[in-house]
């Protein structure tokens, strides 16, 4: 009976963080705009367990209900999906108004402005809504749990099972992410799972298990009838062949330009260099070379080579594939599969120009945190790292529909600072002046900046020479002849002159610790993050009430405040690694199996030491994170590639061995497992809303919010202290 017991609870702790990673990953590419908010779905798994575990004593079988629930939550999905794509002239999701200087910006969700035909509805509703379906689904997964937690009368050998069923997950989960296989893939395992623990037998169940399979594979493949659907390990990419236009998670995101025939904006650097008498960029790096557009203008231009690091090898071999260029086959060019800041920060090479180019990622660096893929790229201390890698008279280039004029402003006040030189700014259309509350979304604008660059101030001569600089939409035009002229050679030539860039004056700079280009002060926005907290926090109060039998079960607030500050240890250690190794799903995934073996170790030495005090392990946990929370990131990226892994190591995976302790001696005194594990998840639901705090606080101070959630769960210590 104990093997079959060890068994079950190993294969239910598989299950639910096999379950939980694939629900992110398909939620968040299906949903509209669920792709900016997939902490909603890793919160609401939380809370579907934590309930189950609470209510496991619970006569009823809350299991036979998850695999109808989970279907429901599909289905939703997709008429979600259907609602938005076909009612496109009705209905609109709003996430406050993007258009006129939002808070916070949300790349590809301005195209859709609310006005008074369309009927609108707030983010927080559509999160709200999938938050308590995917919850409702996990309360039977929950349940089993508890259940297998109870059949186990050593506790910390339960748990030790429970770490490494997790584990287990991850890499299975990781595996299918290497190999770029289909949702329908990954959701075979877990409705086979799912009906082990429901009944095999019951036609329901069945009929449940195929049809939810079927909306997974009509989520990922059926709605995008016109284009070639495949999954990276971060996006569902769909490309359509008719307009060379690629989608990720449903948003667009870059176009693939033949650029002999179109494109000028790409060749505008090399241009400007070019008619300024500049000597020609040699060397080139592009950050973001995506499918290949920019590769190619920079091989049009006549470098000599290229370095072009993209993050997603999808989108890179769609690019390989299909670009009409083929810039990726020549020789010059070498492919770097690689997060962009992890690549500028560690590569030897020296460039005439490096390139940013059209950086804005569709998806969150993980559930764990409301980090996006690019926010490591545009920080005071990546711009420092750039500047690294140019040569003396070396030219850095960014471009983007930065979308707002306070985002560009900013960045302009950050290069400066950096080099040491006002940097030069083009708004294509042309624009005079780019004031902090002007929309920039219909606007591409360029910032080139360099230290003491000749290239640069030959270009600034030029335009004060001839005012103005003209380019044509077919690239051959333009390269027939020197475009610096005061009047425009025909009527179909555009006018591009430098900028005016106004300044905020209070404005907060991105930092390694507070990375957030796209938040506009430092706070946490009322729309839509502060609605979807209250929403969170109501539901899981309704849920909670409604399933686990709380006026009956005492709260545990020991095991709620361990959770509360063992998911914000979670989410710093999440974020740390990213900026030193990459925001890339390999470093996620590492990180997250590198903290399960340290729970698991803490485990192990619980066993085999028995400590009876818990006094030294808080002191060494809460000095730990005290510690941490004051030294500067940058303190670590000065260090070697070796003394760097080693010191991060430390700072990231010790403070886990020390909670791990801690939980697993409270957990082993444990005379109700299934409540106690409840309450203990149910507090990583409060970490999770408490992550966000990261908006005002930064990273590095979300440690001190962990330190005092273990200082709360000692003030709820047993007084035996045991």
């Amino acid at each position: 009976m104990q093997r079959r017991a060890h068994l079950e609870l190993f294969l239910i702790s598989f299950l639910i963080l096999f379950f939980e990673l694939a629900a992110i990953r398909w939620f968040g590419s299906t949903v509209v705009f669920l792709t900016f908010f997939t902490n909603i779905v890793l919160l609401a798994c939380f809370l579907g367990m934590s309930v189950g575990l609470l209510a496991a004593r619970r006569p009823q079988n809350f299991m036979v209900a998850s695999l109808p629930l989970a279907m429901i939550a599909f289905a939703a999905a997709i008429a979600t999906y259907a609602l938005y794509w076909q009612w496109a002239d009705k209905v609109t999701i709003g996430l406050g108004n993007q258009r006129l200087s939002p808070q916070l910006i949300y790349f590809g969700t301005e195209y859709r402005p609310a006005d008074p035909t369309r009927w609108v509805i707030p983010i927080w509703v559509v999160g709200g809504t999938f938050f308590t379906l995917i919850a409702l689904a996990f309360v039977g997964l929950g349940q089993v749990m508890g259940r297998a937690f109870d059949a186990i009368p050593n506790r910390v050998v339960a748990y030790t099972l429970d770490v490494l069923g997790s584990l287990t997950g991850i890499a299975a989960f990781a595996a299918m992410s290497y190999f770029q296989l289909p949702p329908t893939v990954w959701f075979l395992p877990i409705l086979l799972l799912m009906l082990h623990f429901a009944g095999w037998r019951s036609p329901n169940q069945l009929a449940a298990a195929a049809t939810t399979l079927v909306l997974v594979a009509v989520g990922a493949h059926g709605l995008n009838k016109n284009g070639e659907v495949s999954w990276s390990p971060y996006y569902k990419v769909v490309y359509t062949p008719s307009t060379r236009m690629i989608d990720t998670n449903d948003i667009g995101h870059q176009q693939i330009v033949e650029i002999g025939k179109e494109g000028t904006a790409y060749l505008l650097p090399y241009l400007l260099n070019r008619d300024a008498g500049g000597r020609p960029f040699e060397e080139v790096m592009i950050i973001g070379a995506g499918s290949g557009n920019d590769v190619s203008a920079a091989l049009r231009a006549g470098v000599k080579r290229v370095d072009a690091v993209e993050i997603d090898p999808r989108i890179y071999e769609i690019g390989r594939r299909l670009h009409p260029d083929k810039p990726y086959a020549d020789a010059r060019v070498a492919i770097r599969l690689d997060d962009g800041r992890s690549f500028a920060r560690t590569t030897p090479g020296k460039y005439d120009l490096a390139v940013y180019a059209l950086v804005d990622s569709l998806v969150l660096h993980s559930g764990y945190s409301s980090l996006r893929l690019e926010n490591f790229l545009f920080t005071r201390e990546a711009f420092e790292d750039v500047k690294r890698t140019l040569k003396p008279d070396g030219v850095f280039a960014m471009y983007n529909f930065f979308r707002q004029g306070w985002v560009v402003g900013r960045l302009a006040k950050m290069a400066e600072e950096v080099f040491g030189a006002k940097p030069l700014v083009i708004s294509l259309p042309h624009r005079h002046r780019i004031r902090p509350e002007d929309a920039q979304f219909d606007h591409i604008t360029f910032l080139l900046v360099g230290t003491d660059s000749r290239r640069l101030e030959a270009i600034r001569a030029r335009f004060d020479k001839s005012e103005s600089f003209w380019i044509n939409p077919e690239p051959p035009e333009n390269e027939a002849i020197n475009a610096f002229r005061v009047a425009a050679p025909a009527s179909n030539w555009q006018r591009i002159a430098p900028a005016q860039v106004d300044l905020a004056s209070d404005d907060r700079m991105p930092s390694d610790d507070w990375p957030q280009l796209y938040l506009r002060s430092a706070e946490i926005p009322w729309a839509p993050i502060g609605q979807g907290m209250v929403a969170v926090a109501v539901l899981s109060l309704a849920i909670l009430l409604a399933f686990a039998p709380v006026r009956r079960v005492r709260p545990n607030w020991r095991m709620f405040f361990l959770g509360a500050g063992f998911m914000l240890l979670e989410t710093k250690g999440v974020v740390h690694m990213a900026l030193l190794f990459g925001s890339t799903w390999v470093v996620n995934s590492v990180v997250f199996f590198a903290i399960l073996v340290m729970i698991l170790c803490a485990n192990l030495y619980v066993l085999k030491i028995k400590p009876q005090s818990l006094a030294l392990y808080y002191v060494l946990l809460v000095t730990a994170l005290l510690s941490n929370a004051l030294v500067p990131m940058d303190v670590f990226l000065s260090l070697s590639t070796a003394a760097r892994l080693l010191a991060s190591c430390l700072v990231v995976f010790i403070p886990v061995f020390f909670a791990g302790v801690i939980f697993a001696c409270a957990f082993r005194q444990s005379r109700q497992p299934d409540v106690d594990f409840g309450w203990n998840v149910a507090g990583i639901i409060l970490g999770g809303l408490s992550e966000q705090l990261s908006l005002v606080l930064g990273f590095n101070y979300l440690l001190l919010v962990a330190a005092g959630y273990y200082l709360l769960s000692l003030a709820f210590q047993p007084r035996t202290g045991r």
